[in-house]
């Protein structure tokens, strides 16, 4: 029976999520399998890998073959090297302690390279949530200006306004009292004569 270490899709639409299995090469995508060796979750930056590495060395050494995607994802975790080694050891290049020193140093050199392409993607995060908070102030300090200055031309104007107001009501005050006034001294100028 040929084994081949692939990828199973799960997850929802938009947002896949993989385990990584043994499985029949008749077996269909998302169907039955022989050993669940993984989990790839590639929604994340940088993608989640998490890897039984002995289990899938032991299906290599039997004789699985990765899929393409898989064997990239066996390569990055080290997988096929640890094989490659023990491959040497079995043919008496290597010994064990030499081999899991290689592996193990390997390992290391990896972790840093990961540490640091994380910082780098923190780094950016925060360099880009800080552009947006300046940009934010800047929009703020923007429209805070443009309010003081509406609300100075508004004051200006209420008060251009209630002059205007107070002089069209001194005017009609005084056109209306002016005929009254007149009146009154009319009225008054008559009873003065009499006496």
């Amino acid at each position: 029976m040929p084994v081949r270490i692939r990828l199973q899709r799960h997850g929802k639409k938009g947002k896949p999520f993989y385990w990584i299995v043994a499985a029949d090469v008749r077996a269909k995508r998302d169907g039955k399998f022989l050993e669940k060796l993984g989990t790839y979750n590639p929604n994340t930056n940088p993608a989640t890998i998490d890897l039984k590495i002995d289990n899938s060395v032991k299906w290599l050494q039997n004789g699985a073959q990765p899929s393409d995607t898989a064997k990239k994802i066996l390569s990055y975790k080290g997988v096929l090297l640890k094989h490659h080694l023990l491959g040497g050891v079995a043919k008496g290049a290597l010994t064990e302690e030499q081999a899991e020193e290689k592996f193990t140093a390997w390992l290391e050199e990896k972790g840093k390279s990961i540490a640091v392409k994380t910082d780098g993607l923190d780094k950016a995060k925060a360099d880009a949530r800080s552009k947006a908070l300046e940009a934010e102030k800047e929009v703020n300090d923007k429209r805070i200006a443009s309010n003081v200055v509406e609300e100075e031309v508004v004051e200006e104007t209420a008060e251009a306004a209630t002059e205007e107001v107070a002089e069209t009501v001194v005017e009609a005050a005084t056109e209306e009292a002016a005929p009254v006034a007149e009146e009154a001294k009319e009225e008054a100028a008559p009873s003065t004569e009499e006496e």
